[in-house]
């Protein structure tokens, strides 16, 4: 025959079987005394405990800011994205975890002693780690929850983290209605300021007879009508630019509007000047073209504020933070069970690479060879 003496045979399927029958004591033993010791470990283990809290964001009202919106005409693409967008669930949950919100929690309950750090960027990591905040895409809600070791001041970092978010959402604008009110707000006092200019300086240039000819109130509200959406129409213009090319169709239709808008004042401009060179039909006419756009930009941000108030407030809170009454850390069932599986499958693997190897060197030739490996790597064999 020519296989070596030293060598025998594969074991086959009921040589392992019986191995196993063999060595079933060893294996679940060793697997029930790992997890044991595990659950007993897992008593060293400081406990942690979950607090958590459900908001209501604001729900947008977008017929509302639509219809406010439509009267502005050109001008509503300036309102910061229109009525139809909307603060999406992950903008606030990015707010909630941003670190302007993590830096004043870690001020505010003085955790870079609680999780006895050094630095900052330490501090918020750890928080981040113990924080979750998950947003539910069907009902609208967004829940906050937060870990600490000490019961009380987990249900106290949850309801802190509301505040905070209310703190930091009040200072941004976050809401379609929130966006409008600041650009019309900011719009109002430039307006404003320049209509103040316009006024005094009609004041400053005197009443001129021979502009009544020109009948100047009729004409200045006219001209007022055309310069504001001409300047409108230039603004959205430019915005369009910033986002479409030169050859696309909405900028080409743009610019068929506004070409159309600058035509209709040169010749407005035109047949004023054949009836009068006065300057105080000039001044009249930019007192009354201030005018027309303080009166559109405060009626957009007086509809603006209604709108904001009729969404209800930043958020609401479903459910409060309560102080847990179970500790969420550690689960020992949980990892009794996963160290006894692991342990099992040790031992399992272990007792099959054993009886594999005595099976195919019976005689213990190999092992000795692998066992003089090491001494031979340092000379000593």
């Amino acid at each position: 025959m020519n296989s070596s003496p030293e060598l025998q045979a594969a074991p086959g399927v009921a040589d392992y079987l019986l191995e196993l029958a063999r060595q079933a004591r060893l294996i679940v033993g060793g697997s029930l005394l790992a997890g044991a010791l595990a659950v007993a470990g897992s008593y060293l283990i400081k406990p942690t405990f979950s607090a958590s809290t459900v908001i209501l964001p604001p729900a947008q009202s977008q017929s509302a800011a639509a219809s406010a919106l439509n009267s502005l005409g050109a001008l509503a693409s300036l309102a910061g994205g229109g009525a139809g967008s909307r603060a999406p669930l992950d903008q606030y949950v990015a707010l909630i975890q941003s670190t302007r919100v993590v830096d004043r929690m870690i001020d505010r309950f003085k955790l870079l002693e609680v999780y006895d750090v050094e630095l900052r960027m330490d501090a918020r990591k750890e928080f981040r780690e113990r924080l979750r905040v998950a947003a539910g895409r069907r009902d609208g809600l967004i829940n906050i929850e937060v870990d600490d070791h000490d019961p009380q001041r987990a249900r106290d970092m949850a309801a802190a983290m509301v505040e905070e978010f209310a703190r930091i959402a009040s200072e941004i604008a976050v809401t379609e209605a929130q966006q409008r009110k600041v650009f019309f707000e900011r719009q109002v006092k430039e307006t404003r300021g320049r209509l103040d200019q316009a006024m005094q300086a009609l004041q400053a240039g005197g009443f001129n007879p021979a502009s009544l000819k020109a009948e100047p109130k009729a004409a200045a509200e006219s001209y007022a009508r055309l310069r504001a959406e001409l300047t409108a129409a230039e603004v959205r213009l430019q915005g369009l630019l910033s986002t479409f090319t030169a050859q696309a169709p909405e900028v080409q239709q743009q610019r068929a509007v506004v070409a159309g808008l600058r035509a209709q004042l040169d010749r407005q401009l035109g047949a004023e000047a054949q009836q009068t060179d006065s300057d105080y039909l000039k001044r009249y006419r930019e007192l009354k073209y201030q005018e027309a756009l303080f009166e559109l930009f405060s009626r957009q941000y007086e509809a603006a504020r209604v709108d904001e108030g009729r969404e209800g407030g930043l958020l609401q809170v479903v459910d409060a933070a309560q102080v847990p009454e179970k500790k969420s850390k550690p689960r020992r069932g949980a990892i009794g069970m996963g160290v006894s599986l692991v342990t099992g499958l040790l031992l399992l693997l272990a007792v099959m690479l054993r009886f594999h190897s005595r099976s195919l060197d019976p005689q213990g030739l190999q092992r000795a060879k692998l066992r003089a490996l090491w001494p031979a790597l340092w000379g000593r064999a």
